[in-house]
């Protein structure tokens, strides 16, 4: 596993422009999980799916 810091710059004209469109995304999400009366309920739900997805990736089906 590497270690921080970085030896070579990655501060890259394409990381920086992903990096804008990443932050612009982020912010978009932030303003619709706030407009949910419970945004933990939503947050919750980010576990479960992300279970349902890795068994069907594994083929393991839940009864």
């Amino acid at each position: 596993m590497k270690k921080l810091p970085l030896k070579q710059d990655i501060e890259t004209k394409n990381v920086l422009k992903k990096l804008a469109s990443a932050q612009r995304a982020l912010a978009e999400f932030k303003g619709i999980i706030y407009s949910i009366p419970n945004e933990n309920i939503f947050i919750n739900t980010l576990g479960l799916q992300e279970a349902k997805d890795s068994s069907v990736i594994e083929n393991i089906r839940i009864y």
